[in-house]
């Protein structure tokens, strides 16, 4: 009889409980407006993907994370070539949530074997080309539909061991509603620094960004720029804006890029034909900036940028050695911060990695995070 009265008294508690997280979850829907009802449907092909480009960006626009590599452009691209070969075997679970019938959050992902070989959802992009990832939901609606989701992964595939979400910036809002959601739920939450992703905020004025990085550097970049436009070779710099000749500017950027011998690694022919798309999809929404420094006629120095949300995103460049003399990289990135604040853009965003021209050209450092859900 005891054992009977303590099993019963567990199993009580166990509903009081659940109806408790219910309730809440019910409040803070009605709180918010959404209703209590989110109903979250499977995407498992790109064809149906392809429906919802327009709802897709129209909902970027509003999202608590805005970054160009969420774009519905880029993700039916990097899922088109599995991140330039980066994926072998993967299939599509983009997630997409609805509430009388109005798309109210994304979850792009693809179920995979990770990195250490365990059943994972992952987001589209993930890992190497895509700098910022995150779910697709406005401010006010993210932590409801975060809290319906992972119920959702939970009930219709029932096959991952694992939610592994990486480049997710620290600044998120995400990474709070996801690990309050994961905690309701007696689920593991880990989050850990990936990468560094330095960025700097511009003042709008070319003088006033070199007074405020250190005295030195100031100097320094002032310097490299004089004796590069006073040598003996003339030089130029430009963006490329000719869609006729794109193909031959990429080709150019792919010479450069290689010239460092990790990078010729990493352009593989699957990786060069995910950039080249890229690129031309930058080029046909008007946000690419890509930009070459030539000397004596020769291009010695490129960028490849995204001139996206009234900011800079640095996506990848190239040196050729032989002008190493003429520091191309340097006046090259010196110009284009130039250009970038006569321009009023607001921030020049390095994305990922920490090196070290980066800081000294004034960045301020923050990270991307790899977070992990276990059930």
């Amino acid at each position: 009889m005891t054992v009977f009265l303590i099993i019963l008294v567990i199993l009580v508690k166990k509903v009081i409980l659940a109806t408790r997280t219910a309730t809440q979850y019910n409040d803070r829907a009605s709180n918010s407006g959404l209703g209590k009802i989110m109903d979250f449907k499977i995407i498992r092909s790109l064809a149906e993907m392809e429906t919802l480009a327009v709802e897709w960006n129209a909902l970027l626009e509003e999202s608590a994370s805005h970054v160009p590599f969420l774009r519905f452009e880029y993700q039916r691209i990097w899922w088109q070539t599995l991140g330039g070969g980066e994926w072998k075997d993967a299939d599509l679970v983009v997630t997409a949530a609805y509430q009388d019938e109005r798309l109210v959050g994304i979850a792009p992902l693809f179920s995979t074997l990770n990195r250490d070989g365990e059943a994972a959802l992952m987001l589209i992009g993930s890992i190497e080309i895509s700098d910022y990832l995150d779910v697709i939901a406005r401010p006010e609606e993210l932590g409801e539909f975060v809290d319906g989701l992972l119920p959702a992964l939970d009930a219709q595939l029932p096959d991952w061991k694992v939610l592994d979400w990486y480049n997710i910036l620290d600044s998120s809002p995400t990474l709070p509603a996801l690990e309050q959601s994961a905690g309701r739920r007696g689920w593991q939450y880990l989050a850990e620094n990936y990468q560094h992703s330095p960025y700097i905020p511009l003042p709008g004025d070319w003088e006033a960004y070199l007074a405020g990085i250190d005295k030195k550097q100031r100097h320094e970049i002032r310097r490299k720029l004089r004796r590069a436009e006073e040598g003996p070779q003339p030089i130029r710099w430009y963006i490329a804006s000719d869609k006729a000749s794109l193909d031959q500017d990429i080709e150019a950027l792919f010479v450069l890029m290689k010239q460092a011998p990790e990078k010729e690694e990493f352009l593989t022919p699957a990786m060069q034909e995910q950039i080249r798309a890229t690129i031309h999809c930058a080029f046909e929404d008007d946000c690419l900036q890509l930009a070459f420094l030539e000397v004596g006629g020769e291009k010695a120095a490129a960028y490849v940028n995204f001139d996206y949300l009234n900011r800079i995103w640095v996506y990848n460049s190239g040196i050729d050695g032989r002008f190493r003399e003429v520091s191309p990289g340097w006046v090259l990135l010196a110009y284009l911060l130039q250009w970038a604040n006569e321009n009023k853009r607001e921030v020049f965003d390095f994305l990922r990695g920490d090196e070290d021209y980066k800081y000294r050209f004034g960045a301020i450092d923050r990270s991307v995070m790899r977070v992990q859900v276990r059930r």
